[in-house]
């Protein structure tokens, strides 16, 4: 094995943990992909003999390279933060359900707080997640963000008040979440509109989006208010006979298929057995570019 493969071996062991750091840094599947890749090529530049901690300085690396992005998104006004935006989301078969392995995943952490995270600014973002979720020592982040220590531990303090401010409760338990969900679907297919509403919390939030080109109906959306939802529901109850159960960044979801080709992938939150929060990625763009598992319909 000569050297670069034996670098490669190296990194590959560290490529789950780095993934999770960018997707948690940038919300975007791809773009979490394409900040890995960039930091295996600056290791490529660099004397790795003289990296004491491999796993540490690739982190940082990565921070460094998702701070980047997220600045450049900002200044160019990309995919501005507006009510209507659902990060990508992580689907997988319901039937991998792994305790051990949701702790370390990527889709360990839920579509809520992924947008609660797109509300902080860059650096916020960056204290928060390396510190918060990874543990990074503030000594190794403030280099990045270019403050001092003190300053760095204000920012991550600052993003964990608008953090746990803002992210909604939600009850974790998986067979409580199924249930409601199989309820809402069951309404949906039954076409009972009054079923549908009483799965729905009296203050539920539907978040819609569908990029920039769909228009009508289906357009981007916030919908507020259970019959106001049920409304909204309702009027596409068609395609719930093409939806499956899935989990979505670690919780119950659902995937809408119609003829195999994606439609929609919908995140809740539930609590007391009632949908509060609803989160439907309907981009047909950015479904094509999911791995979506394929589903028996």
């Amino acid at each position: 094995m000569n050297d670069t493969e034996l670098l490669a071996r190296r990194f590959e062991e560290h490529r789950d943990r780095l993934r999770a750091v960018a997707y948690r840094m940038l919300g975007s599947l791809a773009e979490a992909e394409d900040a890995v890749q960039e930091a295996w090529l600056k290791l490529g530049r660099t004397d790795a003999d003289e990296i004491r901690n491999l796993g540490g300085w690739l982190t940082t690396v990565v921070g460094r390279v998702c701070l980047d992005m997220l600045r450049s998104r900002t200044a160019r006004r990309e995919q501005s933060m507006d009510e209507t935006f659902v990060p990508d989301p992580v689907v997988r078969p319901l039937s991998e359900v792994d305790p051990e392995k949701e702790a370390v995943e990527a889709d360990s952490v839920g579509i809520a707080l992924l947008i609660v995270l797109e509300t902080l600014e860059p650096a916020e973002r960056l204290a928060f997640v390396l510190h918060d979720m990874f543990a990074v020592p503030f000594d190794d982040i403030a280099p990045i963000v270019e403050r001092g220590a003190a300053a760095t531990r204000q920012l991550a303090s600052r993003a964990r008040r608008r953090v746990q401010g803002a992210t909604p409760s939600a009850d974790p338990d998986l067979g409580r979440q199924r249930q409601a969900l199989e309820a809402f679907l069951a309404a949906s297919r039954g076409g009972d509109f009054e079923a549908l509403v009483a799965v729905l919390h009296p203050d539920v939030v539907l978040r819609v989006d569908s990029g920039a080109l769909v228009r009508g109906a289906a357009a981007s959306k916030v919908l507020r208010g259970s019959r106001s939802v049920a409304e909204g529901a309702f009027t596409f109850r068609q395609f719930s006979a093409w939806s499956r159960l899935v989990l979505v960044n670690g919780t119950v979801g659902v995937v809408t298929m119609p003829e195999g080709r994606p439609l929609s992938v919908s995140a809740v939150t539930v609590v007391d057995g009632r949908i509060t929060e609803m989160y439907i990625l309907a981009d047909p763009d950015r479904l094509e570019r999911l791995d979506l598992p394929a589903l028996e319909m």
